[in-house]
């Protein structure tokens, strides 16, 4: 089942890069106590992704922390490594947290996944935007057609 508003974030483990090279964090240290703004998304490096979702959080970033949100979380279906390196190449610096959901643990839990195997991109996680207080989900948006409903700007506009 999707995960919906008003439910709890599931408590798994997902990768994150550190000093150290690749990590395993909980998603309880990342949303407990916090107002964080989530985003989820196919692929790293993948067109709209690209050039559209992440750009769009690391442009609104501090209006998005003057609103209250204490962490911006981009999450995707990829390793540590690969998202640490679109993080760079997109210059995200300290603005967006690059989680790899690589096993799935996250998107499956939450009843994200969504089967991409005719484009032979293999499972992957639904794109989606919310505001998480506490780790529960406050409001939640999926794409129906095109993109913007996950937008940065969306979330500013539930902000409001």
């Amino acid at each position: 089942m999707t995960i919906q508003t008003g439910d709890s974030i599931p408590m798994v483990n997902v990768g994150i890069m550190t000093d150290d090279g690749p990590g395993v964090t909980s998603t309880e240290s990342l949303f407990k106590g916090k107002t964080v703004a989530l985003f989820g998304l196919p692929g790293a490096f993948t067109k709209t992704c690209s050039t559209q979702h992440l750009p769009g959080f690391v442009n609104k970033a501090a209006a998005l922390k003057a609103r209250g949100v204490d962490s911006i979380i981009c999450l995707s279906v990829n390793d540590p490594w690969v998202m640490d390196a679109w993080g760079k190449s997109q210059n995200v610096g300290d603005a967006v947290l690059m989680i790899g959901d690589g096993a799935l643990n996250f998107t499956r839990a939450a009843g994200l996944e969504v089967d991409l195997n005719d484009k032979c991109y293999g499972p992957r996680c639904k794109r989606f935007s919310a505001l998480v207080e506490d780790g529960v989900v406050k409001t939640l948006h999926f794409e129906s057609a095109g993109f913007g409903e996950t937008s940065a700007e969306r979330l500013l506009e539930d902000l409001s």
